[in-house]
């Protein structure tokens, strides 16, 4: 459990805040990675910023919850529809350049954006949502593994909603659960594949750490990767 993503907008605030609170000062080796550009005013409440302005009062706001002199991993959440999508990695760029960010990543990007940004700085990580049963995003993780950029899907364990036939053929073969299978798949999926599963309690962690030692054949892994697309949510 060495790497830790969170968001300024997940509270907000206060997800940053109880990792510094459990965890500073930090262990060797933990990465921590936050994002920022997109804010929650209030419940299910989203709205876009990531003017110039706004990402530097994030990162500093993120570095003194932290308790952080430099964050390992800064994310763009999302492009701002309003804003130039270069002028925001600009701003992360000169971050970077600041020491204020150790290395730059982008999240909820297509591939274009990607591209783009790699122009300006170098981008180590990708973040969209993606599992078994939701692949819009394929051409992106095969764009990051031919690139050596890391792909982390939010959303992992979206495929553990799905009461399908082969899903619970292949877990129950592995005396393992669904939820379990998922990330396993993940994992074979590619070898630049970062799964980062949520948690809500010591059980459901142990679960999820347990998904490890799942070991699918090929032939279970080209069995799922044909289970029809599932869009997930947020």
């Amino acid at each position: 459990m060495q790497f830790i993503d969170t968001a300024d907008s997940y509270g907000p605030n206060v997800s940053e805040e109880l990792i510094a609170e459990a965890l500073f000062p930090y262990p060797a080796g933990v990465v921590i990675a936050t994002k920022g550009g997109w804010n929650r005013p209030g419940p299910n409440q989203w709205t876009h910023n990531a003017t110039p302005e706004h990402l530097r009062q994030a990162v500093e706001g993120s570095l003194k919850r932290l308790r952080l002199e430099r964050i390992d991993v800064y994310q763009l959440h999302i492009p701002d529809p309003v804003v130039s999508f270069d002028l925001s990695v600009e701003t992360l760029a000169r971050l970077r350049e600041e020491g204020k960010i150790r290395t730059v990543a982008l999240s909820n990007v297509t591939q274009e954006h990607i591209e783009r940004a790699r122009k300006i700085v170098p981008i180590v990580s990708v973040q969209n949502r993606y599992c078994f049963a939701d692949r819009e995003w394929d051409y992106v993780v095969d764009y990051c593994e031919r690139n050596g950029i890391v792909f982390i899907p939010w959303f992992p364990l979206g495929a553990g909603r799905i009461a399908g036939e082969i899903l619970h053929q292949i877990a129950n073969a592995h005396h393992a659960s669904p939820t379990q299978v998922a990330p396993a798949w993940l994992l074979w999926r590619s070898p630049m594949m970062l799964p980062i599963p949520g948690t809500s309690s010591i059980d459901h962690l142990q679960q999820n750490v347990g998904a490890a030692s799942v070991r699918l054949s090929e032939h279970e892994c080209e069995k799922l990767s044909g289970v029809p697309e599932l869009a997930g949510s947020r």
